[in-house]
Order: C-alpha cells, then sequence, then structure tokens
C-alpha cells in the first residue's frame, strides 16, 4: 500500500490474523487505518472449535484481584483492535502511537459510508484458504460468546445498503446523461479538437 491520509478498509472475508499483521506494519509506518464491517472477520477452523478456545480464553483472569485483568473482549471491533495491538509494541512510546492511528467499527457508520473502502487481497479468504476448509465468521462467535448488538448492527447495514443501492442508481443516471451530452457536443467541436491534438494538449 502507498501511503495516504487515511486508508479505509472493509473487513469482510478477511482472515483475523492476516488482516491484522497487514494493518499493524501499516501503523507502525505512520499509516492512519479505519477497519469497517469488522463482524464479517473471518477465522479459520468450524465455529464449536474457536466457541470453545474462546470460552477458555474467558477462564483467564488475575487469580486475586480479577478487574485486573484479563480483559475479555466481545464485541467484534474490540476483538480485531485486541489482535492488532498484540502484534504492536503497545508499551513503548512508538507502539501506543501506532495503535492510536487504528479506528474500529461494527458496519460502516458515516461518514465511511461515503468513503472509498478497500480490501487487502493477501488477507482474503477466497485467496487463502481451500474452498472444502471450515471457517467461522468473527461476528456470529461474538453473539455466541456474549455480544449483544448483533441484531442492532444487522438492522442498521440493511438500511445503509438500500441507501447506497438508490445512491448508485442515481450516479448511474448521472453518468449516463455525461456520455450522451458528450456525444452531442463532440461533432459541434471536432476543429478545435484537432487543433489541440495537433499540439499534443490532448491525445
Amino acid at each position: 500500500m502507498g501511503f495516504e491520509k487515511k486508508i479505509v478498509i472493509d473487513a469482510r472475508g478477511h482472515l483475523l490474523g492476516r488482516l491484522a499483521s497487514t494493518v499493524a506494519k501499516q501503523l507502525l509506518e505512520g499509516q492512519r487505518v479505519v477497519v469497517v464491517r469488522c463482524e464479517e472477520i473471518n477465522i479459520t477452523g468450524g465455529l464449536v472449535r474457536n466457541k470453545l478456545k474462546y470460552l477458555r480464553f474467558l477462564d483467564k483472569a488475575c487469580n486475586t484481584n480479577p478487574r485486573g485483568g484479563h480483559y475479555h473482549y466481545r464485541a467484534p471491533a474490540k476483538i480485531f483492535w485486541r489482535t492488532v495491538r498484540g502484534m504492536l509494541p503497545h508499551k513503548l512510546p512508538r507502539g501506543a502511537l501506532a495503535l492510536s492511528k487504528l479506528k474500529v467499527f461494527e458496519g460502516v457508520p458515516p461518514p465511511y459510508d461515503k468513503t472509498k473502502r478497500v480490501v487487502v487481497p493477501a488477507a482474503l479468504r477466497v485467496h487463502r484458504l481451500k474452498p472444502q476448509r471450515k471457517f467461522t465468521v468473527l461476528g456470529r462467535l461474538s453473539q455466541e460468546v456474549g455480544w449483544k448488538y448483533g441484531d442492532v448492527v444487522s438492522r442498521l447495514e440493511e438500511r445503509r445498503k438500500v441507501k447506497a443501492a438508490a445512491w448508485y442508481e442515481t450516479k448511474k443516471q448521472s453518468n449516463k446523461f455525461t456520455v450522451q451530452a458528450t456525444k452531442n457536443v463532440a461533432s459541434k467541436v471536432e476543429k478545435e479538437t484537432a487543433a489541440l491534438k495537433a499540439l499534443s494538449v490532448i491525445v
């Protein structure tokens, strides 16, 4: 990835560890990263296997004072955030600064619903996992271990997709009119176009 002001990554269909490692490297280089749709991240292995692993993790706590840690996040965005944190030297100034440049969300909240979103091909499940292999959707796992807002996020995402589809239809109509207007004007400006091409102003 080239350096940009801010990269917005659509996490749908990405493998958790591969996406986290790519994001961690970008953060350490100073890049600001926003990750949306964390509930659609995939983890290799079946749901039962991953749920049992997570339930074992929930048992881990400080013996004398459980409030001292571990902190067991249930939300998909926080699970991803914690995965990235484990790949950064977050207790040192460099790592803490890198981690502060990361934002994570379930769904696609404003203003990121109107910005360009990218994917990480090297982290996509369809590229990295054989078709017959089992995988788990992070949102489903989160709901199994105590995340309560899966239905809310689903409803908001449905509304957003309806609005996005309407906007896309409007954009297609606008593009159609632009193409037609260009064709209508082309015959009237043939001399000017030829002169500009001769001067290499346009190709």
